[in-house]
C-alpha cells in the first residue's frame, strides 16, 4: 500500500468520498453527520492523504483520511475511510500510524476526533483506543450530541 498527499483532484478520490458521504449520511441523522464534503476538505488547514493498493500508488484508493488544524497545537481528524471489502485488513491502522506521525511532524501535540455513538462505528471506537484515544467532551465547535462519541490523545 502506498500513502501520499492528494490534493482531491482526482475523480477516482472524489467517488471515494462522495461514498463516505453517502454512506455517513445514512447512519445519522444530518445535524449529527460531521463528515466534511470535497470543498471543506480542500479548504487550508486541512491535509488529505489517500491510500492506494499498490507500492507506487498506482493501484484503486483503498482507503483515506485527513487533519483539520483547530489551532497551533490540536488539530482534529477527518474523513478516515476504508473501502469497505478492505476493511479489517490494516488499511485504517496504518493509515492512522502515517497520521499519528506526520500530526507530531506538523507540530501538533493533541489531536481530537469525532465519530459516532451508535453499532456500526463501533470498529472505528476500538480502532482509535488501540491507538490511544480516550473518549472526552466535545471539542472545537462541536456540541453534545447523542449520536457522537468524541474522543481525544496527546501526541508525544
Amino acid at each position: 500500500m502506498h500513502i501520499a498527499t492528494d490534493d482531491l483532484s482526482g475523480p477516482e478520490i472524489a467517488d471515494f468520498l462522495h461514498e463516505h458521504l453517502a454512506h455517513m449520511r445514512s447512519l445519522s441523522p444530518p445535524e449529527s453527520t460531521h463528515a466534511l464534503d470535497l470543498d471543506a476538505l480542500r479548504a487550508p488547514g486541512v491535509t488529505f492523504w489517500s491510500v492506494r493498493d499498490g507500492d507506487d500508488g498506482s493501484g484503486p484508493v483503498v482507503g483515506c483520511g485527513a487533519l483539520k488544524a483547530l489551532d497551533a497545537r490540536h488539530a482534529e481528524l477527518k474523513s478516515m475511510r476504508t473501502r469497505p471489502a478492505r476493511q479489517r485488513g490494516g488499511v485504517a491502522s496504518l493509515l492512522l500510524t502515517h497520521i499519528l506521525g506526520e500530526a507530531a511532524g506538523m507540530g501538533f501535540t493533541r489531536l481530537s476526533l469525532e465519530t459516532g455513538s451508535d453499532e456500526p462505528f463501533l470498529p472505528a471506537r476500538r480502532l482509535y483506543a488501540k491507538f490511544g484515544f480516550t473518549e472526552c467532551p466535545p471539542f472545537g465547535d462541536y456540541r453534545p450530541d447523542p449520536y457522537s462519541t468524541f474522543m481525544t490523545r496527546e501526541l508525544g
